[in-house]
């Protein structure tokens, strides 16, 4: 359909390092002191000068390390949101369960407190090779899944009485360029020939442009099924009730190895019937799983609240989650208190898949971010910036994510959502819950579960294939912008890669 999957922005293959706060979380303080912005500040240096801290982030309490050997039914590898609604839907299915979640930084420290907040029913890779791979019905049944799942972490939020901002309003897509109304005309076509006529709605140029008044918008596409959350408070929420329901939390506490049976951590061993590796982006610091996925950073910015007056000049007086039609990806959304936040792609991979906290900042790519978002809306420059941030999220070799059991060695798995895991985290959980207590589910049976993705290539090949397919995207766009039609690089890529 429409959403390419590699990066927001032209890639940058080398990063510069941010001025402050290179470090993960070393300057908290400053968010509150935002008085680089002086008035002989030029835009770019007072953006290179904030520190990285995203929007959604609190000084919220902090838990203990582990520092015993204990036991467990099950322990799970990373508490953000596939192990916390994992853990969630055990609990809350078998209150007497000794559940233990272990976390190397704090809770929602990796991609479940740096995302752009968007929980959807994107699936990264487009239905027809979904099918390809299991079945036409099969691929049917998961879109369902997916839209289901979108209203599913709504009742949960509301049940539980968690304020995550959770607001449903739906996904625009704007096409602004002849091309990419083409290709948003194909895209509807094709979901209504694959059976899903509701799922996506063609919207002329008057009807795009009254939901968000973006410049140049001819057009666009969208979807109910898609809501916007403030992704802070989803996490800290989520730790907050898992403990509540008795379940353990366990922070600062490094897991170097697990294996059948045992968790080996830098506090000590935790023993458990079963182990689920809830990792996403940091897997490939495990060596055995350094060439199961490959992370990939996206950043993202955020301004100062918005005068209502100019939200709602800009048609941004809501909570409909948008970007636009581009092959590079971004992602917008208005948050509850009226700041605009707009991330994208555009970091490179890093050789090795090294995943580091000095990569979740970088002037270049996030000042490419800030010209898109005023591209988008001219009347936003000189607006503040007050947030920048970034991280990594893991991208499978098939652009499949997966979840899954292997009851041989006690070891499940969820993750390599390519980005779009804040609600798939959600229907992982409940699969993961099925999987483990053996309960039986129509969700058990949906394309994801223990679905195996071929190993990336090895380095160096690995690096000079992604980052010439981060540039291939790049040249896709800038394809449409000269010859007026829908970018046959794009397309190749496409076919490679399964992406949409």
């Amino acid at each position: 359909m429409l959403l390419r999957q590699l990066t927001a922005l032209p890639a940058v293959v080398e990063v510069r390092r941010g001025r402050t706060g290179v470090g993960a979380f070393t300057d908290y303080q400053s968010v509150e002191r935002l008085d680089i912005w002086t008035s002989d500040m030029s835009v770019s240096q007072a953006l290179s000068g904030l520190p990285n801290v995203p929007v959604w982030y609190e000084d919220a309490e902090r838990r203990k390390a582990l520092a015993s050997d204990i036991g467990a039914d099950v322990a799970i590898i990373g508490a953000g949101y596939t192990g916390l609604w994992t853990a969630y839907y055990l609990l809350k299915a078998e209150p007497t369960l000794r559940v233990v979640v272990i976390e190397r930084e704090h809770a929602g420290y990796g991609a479940s407190g740096r995302n752009g907040g968007w929980a959807s029913a994107i699936f990264p890779l487009s239905l027809q090779h979904v099918a390809k791979s299991s079945s036409h019905a099969a691929a049917l049944a998961l879109q369902a899944a997916m839209n289901d799942t979108v209203d599913e972490i709504g009742r949960v939020l509301r049940d539980e009485g968690i304020d995550a901002n959770y607001a449903k309003q739906g996904f625009l897509s704007l096409a602004r360029s002849s091309a990419q109304l083409s290709r948003a005309r194909t895209a509807v076509r094709a979901s209504e020939t694959f059976g899903l006529p509701h799922q996506w709605r063609l919207l002329d140029a008057q009807e795009a442009s009254a939901m968000v008044a973006a410049e140049g918008g001819v057009g666009g596409l969208y979807t109910e099924h898609c809501a916007v959350i403030h992704p802070g408070r989803l996490v800290r929420g989520l730790a907050r009730t898992i403990e509540a329901l008795g379940g353990r939390i366990y922070e600062k506490t490094s897991v170097t190895d697990f294996r059948r049976g045992s968790v080996i951590t830098s506090g000590g061993t935790v023993r458990a019937r079963v182990i689920v590796r809830a990792t996403e982006g940091f897997t490939t610091q495990f060596r055995k799983y350094r060439r199961a996925l490959i992370p990939l950073y996206s950043l993202v910015l955020a301004t100062e609240p918005l005068p209502r007056h100019l939200r709602i000049k800009l048609k941004l007086d809501h909570r409909i989650a948008f970007n636009d039609m581009r092959h590079l990806r971004t992602y917008a959304q208005v948050t509850a208190d009226g700041r605009l936040v707009f991330g994208g792609r555009g970091a490179p991979y890093h050789f090795g898949s090294k995943v580091c906290s000095e990569y979740d900042i970088g002037d270049a790519v996030h000042e490419k971010i800030r010209a898109t978002m005023t591209e988008f809306f001219p009347a936003l420059n000189g607006v503040r910036v007050t947030h920048r941030w970034g991280g990594a999220l893991g991208v499978p070799r098939d652009w499949h994510p997966s979840v899954g059991l292997d009851r041989a060695s006690g070891v499940a798995w969820a993750g390599q959502y390519v980005g779009d895991g804040v609600a798939t985290s959600n229907l992982a959980g409940r699969i993961l819950r099925n999987l483990i207590l053996e309960r039986d589910d129509d969700i058990n049976r949906l394309p994801i579960v223990n679905h195996w993705s071929p190993q990336w290539e090895p380095e160096p090949f690995r690096w000079l294939g992604v980052n010439l397919g981060l540039y291939a995207a790049a040249i896709g766009d800038a394809e449409e912008r000269l010859a007026k039609r829908p970018s046959r690089v794009a397309h190749v890529l496409e076919l490679l890669t399964g992406a949409h």
